[in-house]
């Protein structure tokens, strides 16, 4: 077996750390609305969130070949594990800071950011596989939070015509109940969709140092990203929480409902087809949908506003930290 190097075990590390930041900065796209409803207090939803994102990261591997061997030509970059750490070190500094403003930014976006910016660091834009980040990455990242937005919009019309003529507080009571199922559903598509992620990141790292003989997860790597995630997910993400369940519009069971259904089908219907999308994005704006349902008035675009500005530079963003990290350890002879 080959020599492991500690830059291979610095950039399995770094993941896993990565790992654990994306589970405390994206806590919030499972618990954000069952807590700000009350339906759970906030450390029971922690807990039950953590729990799910770790089964949720054993559900395939389609995501994590795509991040693997669809971002970037590993043969045109085979050897240079540089490329990894630095992607890593974008994403995470982006990540950070993000998760400091209590912006709900995506973790997702800034590992293919960093990726992307490494890449091109090190070879220009031949390192860059065109098709798939225009398949799997570019194209989800516009429909996906479209389709959130829409799920949202129409399942709430739909809830509202059902029970119409309910009484108010029968209807409370059934979506607080509903509202857990809703909410287990969303934690679990997050774990499948986010852990899986990473586990790419570290499997590309492997075969580039020619630790495994293709890209194919290996079962340690499974384990140690759910768990990881799983733990990160366990600290929360109280900031992010706030902006989430709170600023966007105000939210009621019924809504939280709508709005974790609408978006863990997305999320879902997403992994399935190894597309890396934001979770972060998706329930935000199935959020705003269930809002505008109600009237358009009853959403905060202000906040929205901001939040899709944090949506729009973040692969730049972190592809630049990730590029100029990557011309560093170039420099200290690290690449």
């Amino acid at each position: 077996m080959p020599d492991v190097s500690m830059m291979l075990v610095a950039i399995v590390a770094l993941a896993l750390f990565f790992d654990y930041t994306n589970g405390a900065h994206d806590s919030a796209n499972a618990i954000a609305t069952i807590v700000s409803t009350k339906v759970l207090s906030p450390k029971v939803a922690v807990l039950m969130a953590a729990t799910l994102n770790l089964i949720g990261a054993f559900m395939g591997e389609q995501v994590a070949k795509t991040m693997g061997s669809g971002i970037v030509n590993a043969e045109v970059v085979a050897g240079c594990q540089g490329i990894v750490l630095a992607a890593l070190i974008g994403a995470i500094l982006w990540n950070l800071l993000t998760w400091y403003l209590g912006l709900p930014s995506s973790s997702s976006h800034a590992l293919i950011g960093g990726l992307i910016g490494a890449a091109i660091a090190y070879s220009g834009f031949e390192a860059l596989n065109f098709i798939s980040i225009i398949r799997k990455v570019i194209i989800p990242l516009v429909l996906s939070p479209l389709a959130g937005f829409l799920g949202g919009y129409l399942l709430m019309v739909l809830l509202s015509w059902l029970f119409h003529k309910a009484k108010p507080r029968n209807v409370n009571s059934l979506f607080r109940k509903l509202q857990i199922v809703s909410s287990a559903f969303m934690a679990t598509s997050h774990g499948q969709n986010d852990a899986q992620k990473t586990m790419g990141i570290i499997t590309l790292a492997l075969f580039l140092s020619h630790q495994i003989p293709e890209i194919h997860v290996p079962l340690w790597v499974k384990i140690s990203c759910a768990l990881a995630m799983g733990l990160g997910t366990a600290t929360g993400g109280w900031k992010i929480v706030k902006t989430m369940g709170h600023k966007i519009f105000k939210l009621e069971p019924v809504h939280g409902c709508a709005a974790e259904t609408a978006a863990a089908i997305v999320i879902t219907g997403a992994s399935h087809f190894g597309a890396p999308i934001s979770t972060t994005h998706v329930i935000s704006t199935a959020v705003l949908g269930v809002g505008a349902s109600k009237r358009l008035s009853a959403v905060r675009w202000g906040v929205a506003g901001s939040m899709v500005l944090a949506w729009i530079i973040t692969i730049p963003a972190s592809g630049l930290v990730a590029g100029l990290s990557f011309l560093l350890l170039q420099h200290l002879g690290l690449s």
